[in-house]
C-alpha cells in the first residue's frame, strides 16, 4: 500500500510516505515554511497543514495525489472531549477540533486530485507508539512508552508490539501530563513554550534539585502505571524569569527538582510496563523522549536491556507512526526506518548550478572529508551540508556546524555563532569503534537521544563537548552507514589525535535547520563561519569577504542586484 502520514495539529506539521511498509520519505514543514516547528506555538494558532512537505513526499516517490491508497492523520476528533470537560485551560480547543474533523477536505484541497475518501484518522499516541515499535530496529515484540504533552484525552500511552500488532495497556488521562507540567516550567522560566524545553533540560545540570520534596507533592507515579502531574505552584517555588532577563542559581534549582521528578516517574512508569510484558526491548515516542538525560537514566537503572528512541519522537513522528500502524493494520509488514535522513538532498551538479547561480566563489577539493578535516583542525568552524536532510531536531551529519572539541572557548564561540544562550552544551560525534573508551553509556547512540558520562582521562582533550556535569550527548557514526562522516572523523584523528569532532545544528537561534542549498548559503553569509562544505563543493569565508580592500564576489553580486533596481535618468527601472 501506498499511505501518506499527516500531522497537522498542536505542532510539528510534518508528511511522511510509507509504500509496502517501507519508509521513502519524511519531512517537517518548518524546513520548507522556513518557520519553527511550522507555526508559532500561540493557543489560537491550532494547526498547520504540512502542505509542502506532503508534495515532496509524493514527487519523491513520483506519486500524484490519486495513486495513494490511503492518507493517516495522527489525531482522532471522535476520541476527543471539550478542552474543559478534561479539566484544561484552553478556550481554543474547539477551532483544533474543527480543524481536525475538516482534515479531509483540506488535504483535498492541498492535494489536488486526492479521494478525501481515504484518509483515515488515527489515535494520536497510538501513531507516536507505531512510530517507536515499528520503526526501531529488530524490536520484535518490544514494550512501548509514549509520553508528551497531550493527544485526543491522555498525555500517556504504554502498549506492547506483538508481531505487527500494537496492544495499547495502559493510558493516562487528562489533565495529569508530565508534558504540560514541564511546558508550564519553561514558560514560567521565560522560555517558549513548546517550544524550548530543551533548554530547561541543559539549564537543570546547573542546579541541585533542592526543591524535589515539594514538587513530589505535585508530581508522583499512581502505582499502577499512571500518575499524577498538574497545578504545580511554580510561583511559590521560585520568581518567574523574564525572557531577557539573567538566569539564577533558584531557576537553575528548580528546572533541576523538575528533571528529577520527571526522572523518578518515569522510571516507575517503565518498571511497570516491564512487569506488564517481560519484554527485553522498549521503544520511546512523544516530547518527552527528547529529553535524553531521562531517556539515559531508563537505559541505566530501568528493568530493559535495550532502550531504542525514535529520533523523531515529538509529533513530527506521528506522520510516520500513523502511516506505519495502518501500513501493518493492512497488511503490509513494516521495515525499520532506514535513519534519519529520509528528507531532501541534491545531486552534485545540481549544489554546482545553485553556486554558479549564487555567484560565489568555490572550489571542489579532491576530498571534502579531508578539507573539511583540514580546516577543523585549524579550529575553523564548517558548516556541513551533506545527502539527505534529517527528520527530527537533531543534526546528525548531514546540517551541522562542526569544530574542533579540544579548544575549550569552541563552545562560546559556537553559542555565539549560533545567537543562543550560554548555558547550551554542544554534542560529539565519535566513530562509534571508539565511543566506548571515551563515553559511558547506552552504545550504539546515532540519534544523539542518550547523555553519556565522558572518561576523566578524556575531559581535558575534549573540554568543548563536556557538559559542567561531566557528561555529554553523544552521536556514535557507524562507517557503513555514514561512510564520508566517517572519513571525516578519520582524518581528523590522524591531524590532531581526537576522535571526536563537536557537532551542533545547522541553524541561528529561532530558525529551523537548514534544508536547502540556499538555506545553506544564507546562514554561511550571516553566521561567522569559516568554511561551507556543501555536497563535493567548498566555500570559503576569506574568498567570499575579501580582506584586500576590495568587495569579494558575493558583495559584487548583491552591487550588481542593487544597481539593477536604480532609477535611469528617465525614472524608470533598468
Amino acid at each position: 500500500m501506498r499511505i501518506l502520514g499527516i500531522n497537522a495539529l498542536f505542532h510539528d506539521p510534518a508528511a511522511a510516505l510509507v509504500i509496502d511498509g517501507r519508509t521513502v520519505a519524511a519531512a517537517e514543514e518548518e524546513r520548507f515554511s522556513r518557520r519553527k516547528h511550522g507555526k508559532r506555538p500561540l493557543p489560537f494558532s491550532a494547526w498547520e497543514l504540512p502542505e509542502k512537505a506532503a508534495a515532496w513526499c509524493l514527487k519523491r516517490a513520483g506519486l500524484r495525489p490519486g495513486d495513494l491508497d490511503a492518507v493517516t492523520y495522527s489525531f482522532d476528533p471522535a476520541l476527543a472531549l471539550p478542552a474543559r470537560d478534561m479539566g484544561l485551560d484552553d478556550p481554543w480547543d474547539h477551532l483544533r477540533l474543527t480543524y481536525a474533523r475538516e482534515a479531509p477536505g483540506f488535504l483535498r484541497t492541498a492535494l489536488p486530485g486526492l479521494d478525501p475518501g481515504v484518509v483515515r484518522f488515527v489515535p494520536h499516541h497510538m501513531a507516536h507508539a507505531a512510530s517507536a515499535a515499528f520503526a526501531a530496529p529488530d524490536a520484535g515484540n518490544s514494550s512501548v512508552l509514549v509520553l508528551d504533552g497531550r493527544g485526543e484525552r491522555a498525555s500517556h500511552l504504554a502498549a506492547r508490539r506483538a508481531g505487527d500488532r500494537l496492544e495499547a495497556l495502559r493510558a493516562q488521562e487528562l489533565p495529569h501530563s508530565l508534558g504540560l507540567v514541564y511546558e508550564d516550567l519553561t514558560a514560567h522560566l521565560g522560555f517558549l513554550r513548546s517550544s524550548d524545553e530543551f533548554k530547561v533540560m541543559a539549564l537543570a545540570s546547573h542546579g541541585t534539585p533542592r526543591m524535589l520534596a515539594e514538587l513530589r507533592r505535585h508530581v508522583y507515579p499512581t502505582g499502577d502505571g499512571g500518575f499524577h502531574a498538574t497545578a504545580v505552584p511554580w510561583q511559590e517555588l521560585c520568581p518567574p524569569r523574564g525572557p531577557d532577563e539573567p538566569w539564577t542559581q533558584d531557576h537553575a534549582d528548580v528546572a533541576a527538582s523538575a528533571q528529577a521528578v520527571l526522572e523518578e516517574t518515569l522510571l516507575d512508569l517503565v518498571r511497570w510496563l516491564h512487569g506488564r510484558t517481560h519484554d527485553t526491548v522498549l521503544t520511546l515516542a512523544g516530547g518527552v523522549a527528547l529529553n535524553c538525560v531521562a531517556n539515559s537514566r531508563v537505559a541505566r537503572e530501568g528493568p530493559f536491556s535495550q532502550v531504542w528512541v525514535q529520533p523523531a519522537a515529538g509529533d513530527a513522528g506521528t506522520a510516520l507512526g500513523g502511516a506505519l500502524l495502518l501500513s501493518a493494520a493492512e497488511g503490509d509488514q513494516p521495515k525499520p526506518m532506514p535513519g534519519a535522513d529520509l528528507g531532501r538532498d541534491w545531486s552534485d551538479a545540481e549544489l554546482g548550478a545553485w553556486l554558479k547561480t549564487a555567484a560565489v566563489p568555490f572550489e571542489r577539493p579532491p576530498d571534502i572529508a579531508t578539507t573539511v578535516a583540514r580546516a577543523l583542525a585549524g579550529n575553523a568552524i564548517v558548516a556541513w551540508f551533506q545527502g539527505r536532510s534529517e527528520y527530527g531536531p537533531r543534526a546528525l551529519g548531514h546540517r551541522s556546524l562542526l569544530a574542533h572539541p579540544g579548544h575549550a572557548g569552541n563552545l562560546e564561540r559556537l553559542n555565539d555563532v549560533k545567537g543562543r544562550e550560554q548555558f547550551r552544551p554542544v554534542a560529539p560525534m565519535v566513530l562509534a569503534d571508539r565511543a566506548a573508551e571515551i563515553f559511558d553509556g547506552p552504545l550504539p547512540s546515532p540519534y544523539m537521544l542518550f547523555v553519556h558520562d565522558v572518561a576523566p582521562q578524556w575531559r581535558d582533550r575534549v573540554p568543548a563537548v563536556v557538559h559542567v556535569d561531566g557528561t555529554a550527548r553523544i552521536q556514535t557514526v557507524d562507517p557503513a552507514r555514514e561512510p564520508l562522516v566517517a572519513r571525516m572523523l578519520g582524518a581528523f584523528e590522524r591531524l590532531t589525535g581526537l576522535p571526536v569532532v563537536v557537532n551542533t545544528s545547522l541553524n541561528t537561534a529561532g530558525r529551523p535547520m537548514v534544508d536547502d542549498p540556499r538555506d545553506a548559503l544564507e546562514c554561511f553569509g550571516s553566521a561567522p563561519v569559516d568554511l561551507l562544505a556543501i555536497g563535493p563543493f567548498a566555500i570559503r569565508r576569506a574568498d567570499l569577504f575579501r580582506t584586500d580592500g576590495r568587495s569579494g564576489s558575493l558583495s559584487e553580486s548583491c552591487s550588481d542586484l542593487r544597481s539593477a533596481f536604480r532609477s535611469d535618468d528617465a525614472g524608470g527601472p533598468r
